[in-house]
C-alpha cells in the first residue's frame, strides 16, 4: 500500500537508470520516445538506417543533466545480420535492457479507392500498387517488428533482474490505420499496420512467459518524415493544423504533440501491470472513422 508520498509524477514515472533501444530513434515519433525517456533520466540507443539523421537527433537533443541519447548503427532492421550486430554491439556496451521501442516503419504505395464503377476501381488499383510494394511494407512494418523483438529477448529478460518481474517491456509502434476499417489510399500500409497490432498481440502472451511485456502505441498523425515528407536540422518536423483539419475527421483539429506521445511512451514504460494493450493516441478519430 502506498503513502501519498509515493505517487508524485516524478517516482512514478521516472526512468532512471533505465537503459531503452528505440529503432527508428532519428526522427519522429522514435525520436519523440526517445527525448521522453532521456528526459526522464534513462540511457536511451538509438538506431536506425541512416548514421548522419542518428548523430544529428543525438547531438540536437540530448538533455542536460540526467539521461542522454546515443546513436547506434547505421542498422537496417530488416536484414538478419545488422540485427545480429546490433544485438552483439549492445551486449558489448550493456547487460541488460529495459524497453525496446520499435518505430522504424514505412508508409508503402498509394492508391485511392475512389471509384464506385469496379473496372476504373481496378485499374487505379492494379496499376499503382506492387507485390514488391506491398512485400517491402509488410517486411518494414511487420517482420522486422518481429524479428528485432527476438534479437533482443536475452537482454530484455535481463532488464527484469534489475526492476522486477514484467518490468522490462517492448512498445510497438503501430497506428490508428491498422485498427480502422478506411483504407486512407493505401492499404498495404493499413494491413501491415492491422499485422502489427496483432503481432504485439501475440507476442504479448508469448513473452509474458519469459517475463517480458508487450504493448502498442496506435498513434494518429503526429508531425513526422512520413506525415511531413521532411524534417528539419534538428530531425524534427511539422505538420500545420489545416492539414489536419482538411481530413475532416480529427476531433482534436491539430497534429499529436511531443508530450502527448511522451506520456504514453512513460505510461506504458512504468506500468507492469498493462501487457497486451493496443492504446490509441489519435485525437478522437477512431470514434469517427469506422474502426474498432
Amino acid at each position: 500500500m502506498a503513502d501519498t508520498h509515493d505517487l508524485r509524477v516524478e517516482k512514478l514515472f521516472s526512468v532512471k537508470d533505465y537503459v531503452c533501444v528505440i529503432t527508428g530513434g532519428g526522427s519522429g515519433i522514435g525520436l519523440m520516445s526517445a527525448q521522453a525517456l532521456a528526459a526522464n533520466g534513462a540511457k536511451v540507443y538509438i538506431t536506425g538506417r541512416r548514421k548522419e539523421a542518428l548523430e544529428k537527433a543525438a547531438k540536437s537533443h540530448n538533455p542536460a543533466q540526467g539521461g542522454q541519447i546515443i546513436p547506434l548503427g547505421p542498422c537496417d532492421v530488416t536484414k538478419k545480420s545488422d540485427l545480429a550486430e546490433l544485438c552483439e554491439e549492445l551486449s558489448s556496451r550493456e547487460k541488460y535492457i529495459n524497453l525496446l521501442i520499435t518505430a522504424a516503419g514505412i508508409s508503402g504505395e498509394r492508391a485511392e479507392p475512389d471509384s464506385e464503377e469496379a473496372h476504373s476501381l481496378k485499374e487505379k488499383l492494379w496499376n499503382n500498387e506492387t507485390f514488391e510494394g506491398w512485400n517491402k511494407t509488410f517486411n518494414t512494418d511487420v517482420t522486422s517488428v518481429y524479428f528485432t523483438v527476438v534479437a533482443l529477448l536475452p537482454l530484455l529478460q535481463a532488464g527484469t533482474e534489475t526492476h522486477g518481474h514484467l518490468s522490462a517491456s517492448v512498445i510497438v509502434i503501430s497506428s490508428m490505420s491498422g485498427i480502422m476499417r478506411e483504407s486512407q489510399g493505401h492499404f498495404s500500409y493499413n494491413a501491415a499496420k492491422g499485422g502489427t497490432v496483432h503481432l504485439t498481440k501475440l507476442m504479448s502472451a508469448e513473452f509474458q512467459k519469459i517475463r517480458i511485456r508487450v504493448n502498442s502505441i496506435a498513434p494518429g498523425y503526429f508531425p513526422s518524415e512520413m506525415t511531413a515528407k521532411e524534417s528539419d536540422d534538428r530531425m524534427k518536423s511539422h505538420v500545420p493544423d489545416e492539414t489536419i483539419q482538411e481530413k475532416g475527421h480529427v476531433p482534436m483539429a491539430r497534429a499529436g504533440s511531443d508530450e502527448e506521445m511522451a506520456q504514453a511512451v512513460l505510461f506504458l514504460t512504468k506500468n507492469t501491470y498493462v501487457n497486451g494493450e493496443i492504446i490509441a493516441v489519435d485525437g478522437g478519430v477512431l470514434n469517427v472513422v469506422a474502426g474498432r
